[in-house]
């Protein structure tokens, strides 16, 4: 990489860094390009060169999160496990580590969607990437035959998504106040619960 590559990555990473400042402490619609340039201590220009404006920023945010090596290294270990329980264990560490690293984007794009059709769109986007990750989780499970009787994997899907979606860890932690790690036991504690078969329980 050369000096110039360099100096234009680390101009980039600036401005996304405090497009996320200053969109989590002010919201979307408060933060200005002009704040934004500010705060990155960049030409307002510069930040429409880079990124498009705001709507470019908060996309690349998005982006960042959703595609997060995590997730692949995730869903590596689950096509390899043997363990229904290690499955759900992997799902919910995952989860968790997604969301501390990543809630202050997950809360402007849901505030933000429902006032602005282009967040919204990338809402959209980005909850079917989302969601689109617990397919081969499900699947995994009834390749092992771990389903509970009547339960498919679309079911399944919609199961690990209530469980470990937008929702859970905000109600969990930032309304009850519980750790990410509390949090993370007992979502996946109920998730076996609801989607796993034991030979000792009823159907």
């Amino acid at each position: 990489m050369t000096r110039r590559q360099e100096y234009a990555q680390a101009t980039r990473q600036a401005i996304l860094d405090a497009a996320r400042k200053l969109f989590a402490e002010r919201g979307y619609f408060a933060a200005k390009v002009d704040d934004i340039a500010a705060e990155a201590r960049v030409a307002p220009a510069t930040v429409y060169a880079v990124t498009g404006g705001k709507q470019g920023l908060l996309s690349e945010l998005i982006r960042i999160w959703t595609t997060d090596p995590v997730v692949e290294a995730t869903l590596g270990q689950i096509a390899e496990a043997t363990d229904p329980d290690k499955v759900i264990d992997e799902v919910a560490s995952a989860s968790r580590r997604m969301r501390e690293q990543f809630a202050d984007v997950i809360r402007v794009m849901l505030s933000t969607a429902p006032h602005d059709a282009g967040v919204a769109g990338q809402l959209a986007e980005a909850t079917a990437v989302y969601r689109g990750a617990f397919v081969p989780v499900a699947e995994r499970l009834a390749q092992l035959g771990a389903l509970r009787p009547g339960i498919d994997t679309g079911h399944a899907v919609d199961v690990l998504w209530f469980y470990f979606g937008y929702s859970s860890y905000f109600t969990l932690h930032d309304e009850n106040g519980w750790s990410y790690r509390r949090a993370e036991r007992w979502l996946a504690g109920q998730a076996r619960r609801e989607l796993l078969f034991s030979p000792a329980a009823p159907a």
